[in-house]
């Protein structure tokens, strides 16, 4: 059994992955910490000396690699879905489900995290807001192409995921 957690940066993935995988009693594997401890950099550092274009690499053969993993729950980077081959990977090897939250609610989540994020660095809640609304709009295409969706306001409870997997 694989479960992909997909969604926009600050939805959740993470979080609910970690309590998903303890729940269904499987392994949860983080990918971008996956592809820190490969590359022995954090995601800030791959950004600053590969580009995006090089974490987005790094990010695809990481992601063939879990692919490759059994009973896993995975959370994938937000943009992670939307390059390469990366959507069809994750729907020809497991179940997917979209974490989907408004901008405005991702905005205050992401203001809130202690994690660094190197696509919203420096900017301002509006400045968030707009961006991820901008985002969104780019990858929802990808987004949507997971075997389910679910919307929060603000957190996902474990317990909604099941239910929606009916597990």
């Amino acid at each position: 059994m694989r479960i992909y957690l997909i969604g926009y940066m600050g939805s959740g993935k993470s979080t609910v992955g970690r309590e998903l995988a303890q729940a269904l009693n499987l392994q949860f594997i983080d990918l971008d910490d996956y592809i820190e401890e490969k590359n022995f950099k954090t995601i800030p550092e791959i950004f600053a000396s590969a580009g995006e274009e090089g974490f987005r690499k790094a990010e695809q053969q990481a992601l063939h690699e879990v692919s490759e993993f059994e009973n896993v729950v995975i959370a994938t980077g937000g943009g992670a879905p939307c390059f390469f081959d990366n959507m069809e990977v994750i729907k020809r090897t497991g179940i997917s489900v979209y974490m989907n939250g408004t901008p405005r609610i991702l905005a205050e989540r992401l203001m809130n995290s202690k994690t660094e994020r190197p696509l919203i660095k420096g900017k301002s809640e509006a400045e968030l807001i707009e961006f991820i609304d901008e985002t969104l709009g780019k990858r929802d295409h990808w987004y949507k192409q997971s075997d389910y969706e679910i919307g929060f306001d603000y957190d996902i409870q474990t317990s909604e995921v099941l239910s929606v997997l009916k597990l």
